[in-house]
């Protein structure tokens, strides 16, 4: 069984704070886990029980609501905020804090049930919307200046953007495409290619040897070819965490 919305009510007045808790222990959604006479004491308490959703109020003594609201972003679990108070000028700074709701006193009970729906709106379990599966093309279409050419990726050992074009380096042959790195990257998803540098894109098939090179930046050695690639020390520890069992 799903657990109760957990709630923190907050308001110096004792009076205000016996109506709010009867009105929402009404309510089966919402359980009521302590009460605050002031700002401070709601910060504290807030520490201690970790509710899920703080009913405040905004003219306090000392530590007034909005600073009650404002301090509790810093904290590892910000509760969700409803102000409850019997001044209405202060809704719209209510609302850049974020709040589900402003409650005017006296409060109107289709009003409460109103920000308790929300409420539970809010904390509802999100439906996972199943993902359709991705069909991974089989060939790479590199377009030149007067034909395409269909490669297989396996065969592909790197690719990098020179000036205007992006160059595809394969076993026997290199194609040139004005399609931008970023693109060729995308349509080679769901095989196996490592961006070293912000122009450079590897077959992690055909790292042979990575060596430390200078201020933290590595070179990078591929089978069947000769030249050397720099690996950005921004892409090492990915590159690594990609190569190593």
């Amino acid at each position: 069984m799903k657990r109760p919305i957990q709630a923190l009510v907050v308001d110096d007045e004792r009076f205000s704070r016996e109506e709010l808790v009867h009105l929402l222990n009404q309510y089966s959604a919402i359980q009521v886990i302590g009460e605050a006479e002031s700002g401070d004491t709601a910060i504290m308490k807030v520490l201690q029980l970790q509710p899920d959703v703080l009913f405040l109020d905004v003219e306090m003594p000392r530590m007034d609501g909005m600073e009650v609201a404002k301090a509790v972003q810093e904290l590892k679990k910000v509760p969700k905020i409803i102000f409850a108070t019997a001044y209405p000028d202060f809704a719209v700074d209510a609302f850049r804090h974020d709040a589900i709701d402003y409650l005017l006193k006296p409060f109107d009970e289709a009003e409460l049930r109103d920000a308790v729906t929300k409420l539970e709106q809010r904390f509802a379990p999100q439906k996972e919307v199943p993902q359709a599966p991705v069909q991974t093309p089989s060939k790479l279409a590199v377009e030149g200046e007067d034909n395409i050419h269909y490669l297989n990726p396996e065969d592909v050992i790197y690719v990098y953007r020179e000036e205007r074009w992006t160059k595809i380096v394969g076993k026997t042959h290199t194609y040139e495409t004005r399609s931008p790195l970023k693109e060729v990257e995308h349509r080679l998803r769901g095989f196996s290619f490592f961006r070293i540098h912000k122009s450079y894109l590897v077959n992690l098939d055909y790292v042979d040897r990575l060596t430390p090179w200078f201020n933290g930046a590595y070179q990078l050695e591929l089978r069947g070819r000769e030249e050397q690639l720099s690996v950005s020390r921004n892409y090492v520890k990915e590159l690594r965490k990609q190569l190593e069992l």
